[in-house]
Parts: structure tokens; sequence; C-alpha cells
């Protein structure tokens, strides 16, 4: 069987907005690497994406695509708990070592930038906030609602308001409990953060497309989506956890679902909020992710993306230095 040899770390990253394919092309990535023997690991780097109870809504890996080749990092966050980028990035580090050292090629794919941001260019050090503050700050999120904690954010620091939903109430705490902690915005953290590894070795692929062209695609997904079971996945998690303040429900579509089991609103209105919901977030995405010329870009459609992105990640795997031996 042929194995690779890492003299340095090397990360393979799919990024782009959600409903672009990254889950299907990155599966096709380690299909065509099996059939030369080498062993893909698919990590996950999506904050949704991580809560036990939504696989449906979030739009995690089937079981049967788990199957072909191992996952990690996939629904295994119970709704009740909060996750920061510096705590998924501790777990992501931890995967791609232990990936590492079982000779497998460790795969990132996800759509959250600040995750990824996090672990590729460096983790801001943000010191240790009080903890009355976010608890003062999560009970006027509670009262006032979202959108005015968020207008307050957008005068602290625009740059980062506009990348986050005026619903995202578990960013717009962070990112205000941050500010009157230590008197610096996320923006400026962010800035200044401690740079990664420098032998750290990135392929930087994405799916993606304008929004009018990809609305389609988001669509047909949130169709699919209904069809396969989210407003029953909906109904169990709330009989669990029916506090829709909770982290895990702040994901797009399951906060619109939980709205309509609490009586909020109708289905029409619900599935009209969460499909303008999720344009909103792919628009954000689209802007986050363009806005880094590092990454090589693929269409969702295009029949011939799969076998160019395959051809990347086997160059990029076995060039100088890095090589592929029989074992």
């Amino acid at each position: 069987m042929n194995r690779i040899s890492f003299p340095s770390p090397r990360i393979i990253c799919l990024v782009g907005p959600t409903g672009s394919g990254k889950s299907g092309a990155a599966l096709h990535i380690a299909r065509c690497l099996a059939r030369a023997d080498l062993q893909v690991c698919i990590i996950n780097a999506d904050s949704r994406q991580v809560y036990e109870d939504f696989p449906i809504i979030t739009a995690q890996p089937t079981q049967e695509e788990q199957a072909q080749c191992p996952h990690l990092l996939y629904g295994w966050l119970p709704v009740g708990q909060k996750i920061s980028a510096g705590q998924w990035m501790d777990k992501a580090r931890a995967a791609i070592s232990d990936v590492r050292s079982q000779g497998q090629i460790p795969l990132l794919v996800g759509g959250t930038g600040l995750y990824l941001k996090a672990l590729l260019d460096g983790m801001a050090d943000i010191p240790t906030t009080d903890a009355s503050v976010s608890a003062r700050l999560t009970l006027q999120c509670q009262t006032e609602g979202p959108e005015a904690l968020h207008v307050k954010l957008h005068a602290i620091d625009p740059d980062y308001a506009s990348r986050i939903h005026p619903h995202d109430r578990q960013r717009i705490i962070r990112a205000l409990e941050v500010w009157e902690s230590t008197g610096k915005t996320f923006t400026w953290w962010h800035e200044h953060a401690t740079p990664p590894p420098p032998e750290t070795d990135v392929l930087r692929l994405g799916m993606g497309l304008p929004l009018p062209e990809l609305t389609p695609f988001l669509n047909r997904r949130i169709d699919t989506m209904l069809e396969t079971g989210a407003l029953d996945e909906a109904r169990a998690a709330m009989k669990k956890n029916p506090d829709l303040s909770l982290p895990g429900w702040s994901g797009i579509g399951c906060r619109e679902l939980g709205e309509y089991l609490a009586g909020n609103r109708d289905l029409t209105e619900t599935l009209e909020l969460w499909r303008k919901n999720t344009r909103a977030y792919a628009k954000r995405q689209w802007t986050w992710f363009r806005a880094d010329e590092r990454i090589k870009w693929f269409r969702p459609g295009d029949p011939d993306a799969p076998r160019i992105m395959t051809e990347l990640v086997t160059s990029f795997l076995t060039e100088s230095g890095h090589t592929l031996y029989p074992s």
C-alpha cells in the first residue's frame, strides 16, 4: 500500500458558501485518492455542523457518506453548549495531528471563515473575559432581541458586524463581551492575531458562485432537507431543548423551524424566512472567502471541477519534499 510522508505539516482546505457542493467535492477527492491507497480524513470546519441534534438542517454528511472515508468533528456538541473559534481550533489541531499520525491526509471542509482564519492564519489571543458581562449581554439579548445588540455592535465594530447575521446571538454577544472587557474590537484582535507555525503549508480550494447563480442550489437544498425530515428533526430537538436561545438553535434553518414549532409564524412565512436568511448568509460567506486571493475557485456543477481539484491535491501532496512510498 502507498502511504504519504509529510516532512512538514500540510493541510488541504475546501471552503465556500453554504449549498455550493463542498461535501460532494470532498468525497470525490477522497475516493480518487483512495484508488492510490491514500486515505483522506474529512474534518468539519463549519460552526453549525458541530451540533448533534441537527444533522439534516445543518447539512452534515449522511451516515452513508461518512462511511466512505473517516470524518471528524461532526455532530458531537449538545445544543446547550457554545463553541468559540479558539475551542474549535484546539480540537481541529488535535484532529489533524491524530490524522497525520495515522498516515492519513487531513481535508478541512466548511464555510465558517473565522474558524479557518484562526487555524490557518493565526488566532487572536483574547484575554479571558468577565462572565458577568456575558450574562448581562445574554439577558439583554433575550429582552431586547439580537437585532438591537447588532446595531450597537455595528456602531462599535462595523467590519465584524457586517460579517455576521443580525440574528446571530452567540457571535454578537461574544463581540460585545470582548469590547466591554478589553476595550478593543473583534476586528482589532483578529488583525493582531498570533501567526500559525511558519512550516504549515496549505492548499486552499473553493466551491462557490455569486448569489444570483447560487440561489437555485440553495432553494433546492432546503426542499431536500424538508423532504428528508428537517421538520421532524427540529420537533425532536424542541422536545429535548425547547429554549430557542440555546446556542445550537442559532443555525440558519434551526431557528426558523424552532420559531414555527413554537407557534410564532406559519409554515409559509417560515420557509420564506429560511430561504432569505440562507441567501444572506451565503452572500456573506462569498464576500469573506473571495477576499482571500490564495483560494483556487471552482463552480458547482462544472463537470471538470472534481478532476481538476483532485489533480491539484495530488500535485500538492507529491511535489518536492513530499514523497509517496510503498509500505
